[in-house]
């Protein structure tokens, strides 16, 4: 009799905890607070741990192959920046020449090609965070949190240092257009937030709200030219005077940029072509940098020159467009397999068409026949008709690589959240905004030392309104196409309102402040922007770590 009781209570024991384990803690966030020796079998039993938009799990290496004691920060900090340094070299090689080979081919305007294919580039890492973010509800804070971070941080510091740095007076027009459709799309984001979710048609209309300030921008540029070039007219007659002063000059000029041309021209075999492209260093700019540059040139070479091999780049500003035609053949072969097997964590690298041929070797197969085609009808020297198709070519493969870093940072970034019992959204607020605009932030406010004020400006507001849109619609968008549902999003509390109402806070002060101060931005307006993103900062972090609360 006391055996069977023994048992019962044994039985009813292990009931309790199974259900502890499976209905209470059915978050992954939970793992912390159990023992140390059950969170191994709690990461691997809760289906909220498994990140399957990553190719390494990064719980199961904290919790199950690491030591108990071995904390995973300095690993996952190491981790994400080389990560950044990815995203960061993705950028800087392909996406911008590649990007402006594409606008050249379709002979857009600068002001189209600079908020559309131009924007894309830019606001890359965000976006494609925000996607990988978007993908599972519990990360879906890290997108918001980061998209708002980020807009904050930009408006604020960005915009403040760039204010401290070079005080001047802003376009009136352009800076009012930009500050209300933020505002506007600050607040749509509120509202979806707000409901808890989201439609297809909203989600689309959402998206149809950059269509509109695209359209606004290239009338009001029609406008302006129109009336600059009428005001150009009438100065004709004025200038024919200056003509031949300017002939003799651009003489002068062409003299001395031709005096550095070769006489000859050297003819480099297949194989020095192939060598020379694939070499990341300069050796002039070797010679003259310091050792700590020569050190993280040496850590970014081996990733440089996979880039190099997978991702073909097409730039306008060259003679030869960047012709390189053993690379690009070999291209033809690379991209495409890269592709098939970095997608969607590289699920596609193990499908078998039909269940019997893998699409990885007809992937390859394929590309071996169009690199023979290219490589016996072209030549070294000049590139061919169809060589802007390149350009394409190294967008998508850099689209493909771009999303598939921003999934592992994503990973990254839940994971830090679970281990030190952060939420998603101060994540999203910090870290990754952060990172993404860090180099926005260096960028601008170098572009307004230089004596460019009102670019970095608008830099500042033209590229965060394309982030927040596509950033938060197409992650949406992506979403509905994976599930046929709505799009749930939840709400972390307190914060994620404390994020939303300071963002739309200090862009309606600017909205406001600025007018008064007659559209100048000097040092004062430069250090309330400072000021008013660290008092933000403050009760950010105060909330999360419970000492602002709602009673």
């Amino acid at each position: 009799s006391r055996h069977r009781w023994t048992d019962f209570w044994r039985c009813t024991a292990y009931i309790v905890k199974w259900t502890y384990f499976t209905l209470i803690q059915t978050k992954c966030d939970r793992v912390m607070n159990i023992s140390a020796a059950d969170r191994c079998a709690f990461v691997k039993s809760t289906p909220d741990c498994s990140m399957e938009d990553g190719f390494i799990n990064y719980l199961h290496v904290a919790f199950c192959l690491l030591p108990p004691n071995l904390t995973p920060l300095t690993i996952t900090l190491y981790v994400l920046h080389y990560q950044s340094l990815i995203v960061s070299s993705l950028f800087l090689l392909s996406f911008c020449p590649n990007l402006s080979a594409i606008s050249t081919s379709l002979h857009l305007t600068h002001n189209v090609a600079g908020v559309t294919f131009l924007a894309l580039g830019n606001g890359a890492p965000d976006i494609f965070s925000a996607v990988a973010a978007f993908s599972h509800p519990h990360t879906a804070g890290l997108a918001v949190g980061a998209l708002f971070g980020a807009g904050i941080f930009v408006t604020t510091v960005v915009a403040g240092g760039v204010a401290l740095v070079k005080p001047f007076a802003v376009a009136s027009r352009p800076f009012l257009r930009d500050v209300i459709f933020y505002m506007v799309a600050v607040f749509w984001t509120f509202v979806m937030l707000f409901r808890g979710t989201t439609t297809l048609g909203e989600t689309l209309g959402y998206l149809s709200l950059y269509v509109v300030y695209v359209l606004i921008v290239i009338i009001s540029a029609y406008i302006y030219n129109r009336q600059k070039h009428s005001v150009n007219t009438s100065l004709m007659y004025t200038r024919i005077f200056l003509r031949d002063q300017d002939h003799n000059t651009c003489v002068l000029v062409c003299v001395s940029e031709s005096e550095y041309r070769p006489l000859l021209p050297y003819s480099e075999s297949t194989s020095q072509i192939l060598l020379s492209s694939l070499n990341p260093v300069d050796n002039r700019k070797w010679r003259r940098k310091s050792w700590s540059w020569r050190v993280l040139k040496l850590l970014k070479t081996p990733l440089e020159v996979l880039l190099l091999l997978c991702i073909p780049v097409v730039d306008p500003d060259k003679e030869d467009k960047n012709w390189r035609r053993p690379l690009n053949c070999l291209h033809l072969i690379t991209a495409p397999l890269m592709c098939v097997l970095i997608f969607q964590s590289g699920i596609y690298g193990e499908y078998m068409i039909q269940g019997q041929f893998p699409l990885w070797l007809l992937t390859l197969l394929l590309g071996l026949f169009l690199s023979s085609i290219v490589f016996c009808t072209t030549t070294n020297d000049c590139p061919p008709r169809y060589h802007p198709l390149f350009a394409l070519l190294g967008f998508v493969v850099s689209a493909v690589l771009i999303s598939a870093a921003a999934s592992e940072v994503v990973s990254l970034l839940h994971m830090l959240g679970v281990v030190l019992s952060l939420s998603n959204t101060v994540l999203g607020l910090t870290l990754l905004a952060w990172g993404n605009s860090i180099g926005d932030c260096f960028s601008d406010i170098t572009i307004a030392r230089q004596g460019y004020p009102r670019m970095a400006i608008s830099a500042c507001f033209g590229g965060i309104i394309f982030n927040m849109l596509f950033g938060v619609g197409l992650g949406c968008l992506v979403q509905m196409l994976k599930t046929h549902s709505y799009v749930q999003f939840e709400s972390e509390g307190l914060l994620t309102w404390i994020l939303a109402g300071s963002l739309g806070l200090s862009l309606v002060l600017s909205f406001v402040i600025v007018p008064l101060c007659r559209f100048h931005l000097g040092r004062a307006y430069g250090i309330f922007l400072l000021v008013f993103y660290v008092i933000f900062l403050v009760i950010a972090l105060l909330t999360e770590f419970g000492k602002i609360f709602i009673v």
